[in-house]
């Protein structure tokens, strides 16, 4: 087997499933109709992605019978063509244990001709960490705007004026800039001239993108849906009826909103009492209040602001397994990859960022943000230090994502005895009766119909038929 499909499987086998930039299909019956916006969705995810065809998630990726592997590729090659513009492919051979493998690499659609449409509907489709969704018309817009260098933040808020600006922020950010920058920014002793060079008022004095949301008193007027809508999935035990608890909208400029998302998140976070070394008790957050700070301080300051996704908020969503952080836009000037491991500082709002350098929290008193590239290896050191899994970073062009887990247990593949193994892989190429399963793998039929119900209650098969009609057997495509 290639060295590249091992690493494959190995990140399949520890994340569980799909993973953000590989789909896994068993393509037993045939290529399979959900390939389609598979393909799209690829296509759109910056670096693009892996179709492997062949293997079969449900049972911990086994080989998948394919009974014409050159019919797929030919067909994978086809179907291809049926895009605007036409999705590139690099398709070679593999093999795992000693079946053939087919994996196609998708490469990315070029930025300028984004986003990537079947052409037959029109519709285009982007990868998310829960699978593939069509993307809206005013998402598509995201692609558009994306052609250029962002500089939204740079614009006037011309209904605003300088009384919108919150005095305390103002008056902080005016003491951090004369400290930490006294022979730049900061050797402008007329407040107003040193708001305006720092891009938060014009030369007129009205407020800008990038003021209004670190220092206004209440940017919200302005732009309803800059706020953070965060809520929990209720614990076992509570109602059924109950849809979440602790949901709340957080508003306000910037610093005052990343103080109330703690607050959240410390009402939210269950806890453990756990023991140090030396003797201490104390309780654990399920998360590190210092990772959940950075990662919504970095969806805050980074999100798009462009008019495409004026409408969109920056959500969190406290599951019983994971965190979900998720803002709109995608990373801008470096890759899901480099995350972490190079010290590139790179701002799609640069003038935000610059603004956000010097305003304080608060309560704290502490820098939204430093700007050093220091946001993430901060995150992973205090995972790390809680025993967490590492964070999962998601880009999928216009959406960034973050998921955080509380356990590095992944999802166990069900574990079929043998005989079960040979009824389901016996079901790939066609649907069978128990009499055609007792022939071909010589199996007496109570046997069979019980691994039946097993594989049933499992959701890999399902019955055809009955009620006085013939019954036969059928894998489920995966």
């Amino acid at each position: 087997m290639p060295t590249d499909l091992n690493a494959l499987i190995t990140r399949l086998r520890a994340a569980g499933g799909d993973c953000d930039d590989i789909e896994v299909k068993s393509a037993a019956g045939g290529l399979p109709q959900s390939l389609a916006s598979t393909l799209s969705a690829l296509a759109n995810l910056p670096g693009g992605g892996t179709v492997i065809l062949g293997l079969d998630e449900r049972t911990g990726f086994r080989p998948s019978p394919l009974t014409d592997p050159q019919a797929l590729k030919q067909g994978l090659a086809l179907k291809a063509r049926s895009f605007t513009p036409p999705v590139r492919l690099t398709i070679s051979d593999a093999e795992s244990d000693g079946q053939p493998v087919i994996v196609a690499q998708v490469h990315e659609c070029d930025p300028s001709a984004k986003p990537c449409r079947i052409t037959a509907s029109g519709a285009s489709y982007l990868r998310g960490y829960d699978g593939d969704f069509q993307l809206s018309p005013l998402e598509e817009q995201a692609f558009l705007a994306a052609r250029s260098a962002p500089r939204f933040d740079r614009n006037p808020v011309t209904d605003a004026t300088i009384d919108d600006l919150d005095k305390e922020l103002t008056a902080e950010f005016l003491s951090s800039v004369r400290q930490h920058d006294p022979h730049g920014l900061g050797r402008f002793t007329d407040d107003s001239e040193l708001l305006c060079r720092a891009g938060a008022v014009t030369p007129g004095s009205t407020p800008t993108v990038a003021g209004l949301l670190t220092l206004g008193v209440h940017p919200q007027q302005f732009f309803p849906r800059f706020i953070v809508q965060a809520s929990a999935e209720p614990e076992d035990g509570h109602p059924t009826a109950s849809r979440a608890r602790n949901q709340t909208t957080i508003t306000g400029p910037i610093p005052r909103m990343l103080d109330a998302a703690l607050d959240w998140a410390r009402r939210s976070f269950g806890t453990t009492i756990v023991s140090t070394p030396d003797g201490t008790v104390r309780d654990q957050p399920d998360y590190p209040y210092i990772a959940f700070r950075e990662l919504i301080a970095n969806a805050l300051v980074h999100r798009d602001l462009d008019h495409w996704s004026t409408g969109m908020a920056v959500e969190v969503r406290l599951r019983r397994d994971r965190l979900v952080i998720s803002n709109p836009g995608g990373l801008y000037g470096i890759t899901v990859d480099r995350l972490g491991h190079d010290a590139v500082t790179s701002a799609r709002n640069a003038r935000l960022v610059a603004l956000c350098q010097h305003a304080r929290t608060p309560e704290s008193g502490a820098r939204v943000i430093e700007a050093l590239a220091t946001g993430i290896p901060t995150v992973n050191e205090a995972l790390t230090h809680a025993g967490l899994p590492p964070a999962r970073y998601m880009d999928a062009g216009i959406r960034f994502t973050v998921l955080l887990h509380r356990t590095a247990d992944t999802p166990a593949a069900p574990r079929l005895h043998t005989n079960a193994l040979r009824v389901y892989d016996a079901l790939a190429a066609a649907p069978r009766s128990v009499a055609e399963l007792h022939q071909q793998l010589d199996l007496t039929a109570p046997n069979i119909r019980k691994i039946l119900r097993d594989l049933r209650e499992r959701g890999l098969v399902e019955q055809l038929g009955g009620k006085g009609r013939s019954t036969t057997y059928r894998q489920l495509a995966s």
